[in-house]
């Protein structure tokens, strides 16, 4: 690892509001950031807004405001998000700085003054929407410009950079330097570009056309393009001409992190300006992908942009920042859906993660008196602790590696893994038996492993969900701001007789429907059929009509029944009749309110394998969303769960 450590995001254009391509780029941006700072590298964070230029012109135009008052009111949607989303950014630049614009036209007159900027006059094709100057083989293939409303013929005189003079040199770079450009299709994807000849930049809009950017200091009917004084912040902030040890200590840039559609400006514009400065070049510039709604890119003309703020209200900021980190490979492209996201949730955060951490400190609760007991804390070769270990040490080497390989997805999914593995472990050991059979040196070996493997689990994921990590090691008792990434390799850091905190409900699962039942689902039987049931009916019925009081075997078909083990239970408060029932059906989790409460007392029905009904929909009970039915046997006041007669796994279909 580096003792220091900068990486960037692109600046973000004023001219509306951030959606999740701005999310997730700055996200992951974080996320590295925080692991490099739980490293020990001492790191540098930069991000900010693009304040100049046509898009922002004309979108103040149409407010019937200033260029000035469009970025001061919209650079507060982007600053209030990166707070919402926890973004932990060391500096935040805006174009329309002073500290900007001064490093900008230092450099500007440097370069003119060199012979590296001349006037010359354009005649050509303008790219509106991406404010560039472009040729006839630029256009997309079969497409004029009578085609293309926002390409226009432009006649005018301008300035331009000698960026021509550098393209031999550029090849020779990127093919020196692998890790330049990644991943490794973009680096191929430049080298392409570079195949063509390549033409000079202009770097300046006539006044008389565009006056909201930055003045030439050589000409003052000139103001320069928007993309050479965007591209300057990566050094105006850490200090490029004003302040040279600080410079010194954040430059060469680790890290530029940026979407695909910014490659050309970034791996070509940027190296070359920066040949031209003198200045040392950035060690990677990472390209990830763009999000998709179907099939389709995001983007405000075709009304399917998603407002990440709407996700964070309904869902929570980590529940988002897991969903973006681990839903795209960086570099690829992903779909986004509402569906997409609720599966990923309840599957990662609401029935594994949330889940273990609920019935651990239940069971410690329940078992020890609420406090972590003084388990054994060594392993014998094949045991069930040595192999939680092994793969919770898998996790974090997929980690360390992750962060290197900057495939983030890949090591938080290793740690949502590990955290599998440690509600597996649990099966396999079910303390629950352990206390009925008073083993309590093999139950305390057990609860302590878990939480061990828990503390671990919940480091690697600290970055990446920084609140609810906190939560989870503040349960544990340990530091909830600051994991110690150094001690992930070492069992037995926490420490026995610690008062274990019950937490709230982690992550509630989500259920796109809710029912508004208020009486319990059958943690009852299903209801007996009428007499006539058993009855052949009087008249004959034709061939596949309904006969009241008699199913089919179709109907029978649409139940679906499954064995499940309960794993935790626990009273309602208010409702003396309803149990809270956590099941294993298979390797899925859910939760389940029955009504049993006067029949069975909750520590009995741990180790149980029951019958639920598995496809009911899910309805809501005082407040407790129940996610099944129980299948119970009644006379009178009696009431009996039915059960299996002989040892059988959880999952298993009931016929």
């Amino acid at each position: 690892m580096n003792e220091r450590f900068t990486i960037t995001t692109p600046i973000y254009y004023v001219n509306d509001k951030p959606h999740i391509g701005h999310a997730y780029t700055t996200i992951l941006a974080d996320v590295l950031a925080r692991y490099h700072r739980l490293l020990g590298d001492d790191t540098f964070f930069l991000t900010g807004t693009d304040e100049h230029g046509q898009k922002v012109q004309k979108a103040a135009e149409k407010a019937g405001i200033t260029p000035r008052e469009q970025a001061d009111q919209t650079v507060v949607r982007f600053q209030d998000l990166w707070k919402k989303l926890e973004i932990t950014h060391d500096d935040f630049i805006r174009t329309t700085e002073e500290r900007h614009t001064k490093v900008v036209q230092d450099i500007l007159q440097d370069l003119y003054d060199r012979g590296e900027i001349y006037k010359a006059e354009y005649d050509g094709l303008y790219d509106v929407t991406s404010e560039t100057f472009i040729t006839e083989k630029d256009l997309p293939e079969g497409k004029s410009v009578e085609d293309l409303p926002n390409i226009t013929r432009i006649k005018e005189t301008n300035y331009f950079f000698r960026m021509s003079k550098y393209q031999d040199w550029l090849i020779e770079y990127i093919e020196q330097n692998p890790s330049f450009i990644l991943p490794s299709f973009r680096r191929n994807e430049t080298l392409g570009f570079l195949r063509k000849p390549l033409q000079d930049l202009c770097i300046s809009r006539p006044k008389s056309r565009l006056n909201w950017g930055i003045e030439l200091p050589f000409d003052s009917d000139y103001v320069c393009y928007v993309w050479f004084d965007a591209l300057v912040n990566y050094i105006s902030a850490p200090g490029y001409l004003r302040d040279d040890d600080r410079f010194a200590k954040w430059w060469p840039c680790d890290i530029h992190l940026i979407g695909k559609d910014i490659l050309t400006t970034h791996t070509v514009y940027w190296p070359t300006m920066l040949k031209a400065m003198g200045v040392e070049q950035p060690r990677t510039i990472f390209a990830h992908g763009w999000w998709l709604f179907g099939e389709a890119k995001m983007s405000k003309s075709l009304g399917n942009v998603v407002n990440p703020m709407d996700l964070i209200e309904a869902y929570g900021v980590d529940a988002f920042r897991y969903f973006v980190t681990t839903e795209m490979i960086p570099g690829q492209d992903a779909s986004f859906s509402e569906d997409a996201f609720i599966r990923r949730y309840n599957a990662d955060l609401a029935n594994d993660l949330g889940n273990l951490l609920s019935r651990l400190s239940n069971m410690i609760g329940r078992y020890c008196d609420g406090k972590l007991p003084d388990g054994n804390r060594t392993f014998d070769d094949g045991s069930p602790e040595r192999l939680l270990w092994n793969d919770v040490q898998i996790a974090v080497d997929a980690m360390a590696s992750a962060v290197n390989d900057l495939r983030i997805d890949q090591g938080a999914t290793a740690a949502v893994s590990a955290v599998k593995n440690i509600n597996r472990y649990l099966e396999i050991k079910q303390p629950w038996t352990l206390a009925k059979q008073e083993q309590h040196e093999e139950l305390h070996r057990t609860l302590y492993t878990a939480a061990e493997a828990l503390r671990v689990a919940s480091a690697l994921l600290f970055p990446v969900m920084p609140s609810k990590m906190g939560e989870v090691r503040h349960a544990l008792g340990l530091d909830a701001t600051r994991p110690d990434i150094a001690r992930l390799k070492e069992f037995g850091v926490l420490q026995p007789g610690t008062a274990i905190t019950p937490p709230g409900s982690l992550f509630p699962r989500i259920e796109r429907e809710k029912a508004t039942d208020t009486e319990p689902p059958g943690s009852v039987q299903p209801p007996e059929p009428p007499r006539s049931a058993n009855k052949a009916p009087k008249e004959k019925a034709e061939s596949g009509a309904a006969v009241p009081g008699v199913i089919t075997i179709e109907d029978v078909a649409k139940v679906e029944m499954r064995t499940a083990r309960v794993v935790d239970a626990e009273a309602i408060k208010g409702a003396d009749k309803l149990l809270r029932l956590e099941v294993m059906i298979g390797d899925k989790r859910r939760q389940i309110v029955a009504g049993i409460a006067l029949h069975y007392k909750p520590d009995d029905l741990i180790g149980k394998t029951v019958v639920v009904i598995t496809n009911l929909k899910p309805a809501k009970l005082r407040g407790v969303e129940s996610n099944g039915m129980l299948l119970a046997a009644t006379r009178g006041e009696k009431l009996t769960l039915i059960t299996v007669d002989r040892e059988i796994s959880s999952g298993a279909t009931v016929r």
